[in-house]
């Protein structure tokens, strides 16, 4: 992965604020997604549902790949 880097503790990793992308799904609700994070996508039926969600799918990603020690890379600008 590009953009990757060594930090000291999987809380340094979760402090990182990543941008999400939010998008209407023409069924129906939400889809959001981390692009820094390669697969982390959620949905949900409201918004604030929505965010609930990826924020949990972007602590499981991160949990997930910090423990097989993968690289992680860091957020975007």
């Amino acid at each position: 992965m590009t953009n990757a880097v060594e930090l000291r503790t999987l809380a340094d990793y979760l402090k990182l604020n990543y941008p999400i992308v939010l998008h209407i799904d023409p069924d129906g609700g939400y889809v959001a997604e981390i692009k820094d994070l390669p697969g982390c996508l959620t949905q949900g039926e409201t918004i604030e549902e929505t965010l609930k969600n990826i924020n949990e799918a972007r602590e499981l990603w991160l949990e997930t790949v910090f423990e097989l020690g993968k690289s992680i890379p860091l957020p975007s600008d």
